[in-house]
């Protein structure tokens, strides 16, 4: 069927020669060797862009600690009050809250109450709103 078409065609069959096999093997070596080069190179420069981000996360984590104790230092909030919000932040129930800082729910409770009324909000969910708002859109703080 392949000799009909070419003979339709005008074509003839020759046998490649051995000199174009080799070219052929060669040229198709050196495009796989190049690919494999630059899929490294392409690994390589992924890695390093992981790298940077990761850095740029540690940062942006480090910043965010800091800004939130700025924050209660700002809402004039006392060490273990400092150390309630941080575990309410990051979302622990009063028992759990009591069971780490090794006190009563009672205890919990009545400093997550001087929390909000410093802050200047009526719970949780509050507490945690008028942080993200204020770190993202760094909204001065009113005097």
């Amino acid at each position: 069927m392949l000799s009909l078409g070419m003979s339709v065609l005008g074509l003839q069959r020759s046998a490649a020669s051995w000199q174009m096999r080799e070219a052929l093997e060669i040229a198709a070596s050196i495009g796989l060797i190049f690919g494999a080069i630059l899929a490294i190179f392409s690994v390589l420069q992924a890695r390093r862009c992981q790298v940077q981000a990761e850095q740029a996360l540690r940062s942006a984590a480090g910043a965010f600690a800091v800004t939130v104790d700025e924050k209660f230092a700002m809402w004039a909030l006392t060490k273990a009050e400092s150390d309630v919000a941080w575990l309410v932040i990051k979302g622990f129930s009063t028992r759990e809250t009591a069971e780490l800082r090794g006190t009563s729910e009672g205890t919990i409770k009545s400093q997550c109450n001087a929390i909000y009324r410093k802050v200047g909000v009526k719970g949780r969910a509050q507490l945690l709103s008028v942080l993200v708002e204020d770190l993202l859109l760094d909204k001065p703080e009113p005097v």
